[in-house]
């Protein structure tokens, strides 16, 4: 088997396990805040599931759980189904549409014999539990790790762009002053902030001059659609990472560590530069001049058809450019990781937005499962990245959860507060026939973001 399809599918591994453990702890934790406030509230619950023991969300069909035990009240098992998980209330309608139980005179214990403002509590459980995690995840990452950024001015070699971003008057050792005005403080904020912000015009130095670029109608969607993550990168010299066994670069001798400065006699001290070069020339023979420890050496080899040598330049900036590290006391990680958790939650928000009021913006483009879920985790497993990306996730469900649609929590926290506004509690017929088009809708979602993910897999 190839290396590069080994290294594909450890990777890929690598992301799923990592999706895998991400949303089982969130699920848990999502339902575990429900069945605390059913509990505090003295309210009995059936069943605790990750994941669902049924066909979601058609209840009676496909009933069996991979694992289950009863302790007290309580059911707890982990269903067949791995798109989520319940919390059973009794006396309650939901995903389960228990009619049966419904049909009995009310209990003490049940859901429906609680008062308005516990139960707004019961459905709001989960989406408080999701905000908190976040919130606490992000307050260890930086009281641990702190925050390192690459501040814009530090990019000393400027950008290097895609053909996309060449396309619309972008460089390569541009140096980004700002966007629409703005002046631009973090690189990384660079590509996001066009994005977000749908940006008319790019200020840049360009030898020494000032140079505005109009980002003209249709590059955003692009940028979108491409999933382009190379619009806009920092520009750094070739300096060998790692070379893969039995690559042309490992017949060559090139070590890590080497510096590539040069092709054929054609100087190259960046990537891009060497990148486009060695493009040109596959199938024939190079000299690629490098130095290694302070010394100059040629070597020599072809390009492979492929015009992949098989090795990977180094990926951390620290190595080029000097960085910016903020390190949080106790109290200081505290107020940031709240500040930040909001400020996710609005870039969600805004993101979600757009699909709706953005013209470069398609829901059939934007819109993903699963697998979309998935692709968002790094192939190689860092602890911070994994808690960054599960507090993100953490919000998204949250956000997602308190979408007023019937079978979600959004949905009951609606009727929930006609109930206290009005006085009048919603009848049970009612509340049976929102959750059965409310569960429709969300299947029909799930099919349709999850086909796209298909769609757009086999499509490339």
């Amino acid at each position: 088997m190839h290396l590069n399809t080994v290294l594909l599918m450890s990777g890929t591994a690598t992301k799923v396990l990592q999706l895998f453990a991400s949303l089982s702890i969130l699920i848990v934790l999502h339902e575990f805040g429900h069945f605390f406030f059913a509990r505090l509230f003295k309210t009995r619950v059936e069943k605790f599931y990750l994941f669902f023991d049924f066909l979601f969300p058609i209840s009676s069909l496909l009933n069996f759980s991979l694992f289950k035990k009863k302790i007290g009240d309580t059911e707890y098992g982990i269903g067949w189904f791995p798109l989520g998980g319940y919390v059973k209330i009794a006396g309650m309608v939901d995903e389960s549409m228990d009619k049966d139980q419904m049909a009995l005179p009310p209990q003490p214990w049940e859901y429906r014999s609680k008062k308005a403002w516990q139960r707004l509590f019961i459905m709001l459980g989960g989406i408080i539990v999701n905000v908190l995690l976040a919130i606490v995840i992000y307050i260890c990452v930086f009281g641990i790790y702190g925050e390192e950024y690459l501040p814009a001015q530090n990019a000393k070699y400027g950008i290097m762009v895609d053909s996309l971003a060449k396309s619309i008057g972008l460089h390569n050792g541009d140096m980004v002053m700002g966007i629409d005005g703005k002046p631009v403080t973090r690189f990384d904020d660079i590509a996001p902030d066009i994005v977000m912000n749908e940006a008319k015009n790019i200020q840049l130095k360009r030898d020494g001059q000032d140079v505005t670029i109009a980002v003209v109608p249709g590059t955003i969607h692009s940028i979108i659609k491409g999933k382009r993550h190379s619009f806009i990168n920092t520009r750094i010299p070739t300096v060998v990472y790692d070379v893969a066994k039995g690559s042309e670069a490992s017949k060559m001798g090139l070590q890590e560590g080497d510096s590539v400065v040069g092709i054929n006699n054609m100087q190259t001290p960046f990537y891009d530069q060497f990148d486009s070069v060695k493009r040109s020339l596959a199938g024939q023979p190079i000299a690629v001049a490098i130095y290694r420890k302070g010394q100059p050496q040629t070597l020599t080899g072809v390009v492979p058809a492929d015009k992949s040598l098989g090795f990977h330049t180094n990926p951390n900036l620290d190595k080029f450019f000097k960085m910016e590290t903020i390190n949080y006391s106790f109290g200081q990680s505290i107020v940031k990781g709240f500040s930040y958790t909001f400020e996710k939650f609005n870039d969600y928000f805004s993101s979600l937005k757009m699909i709706f009021t953005s013209k470069e913006v398609k829901a059939s483009e934007s819109v993903g499962g699963i697998i979309s879920f998935g692709q968002i985790f790094p192939s190689e497993f860092n602890m911070e990245r994994f808690l960054d990306l599960t507090a993100f996730v953490s919000i998204i469900l949250a956000f997602m959860n308190l979408l007023p649609i019937p079978g979600l929590d959004g949905g009951y926290v609606i009727f929930l507060l006609f109930e206290i506004i009005s006085g009048r509690q919603v009848s049970e017929k009612v509340m049976e026939r929102a959750t059965s088009v409310g569960l429709i809708l969300l299947l029909a979602l799930m099919v349709y973001a999850n086909g796209m993910d298909i769609f757009r897999l086999f499509k490339h």
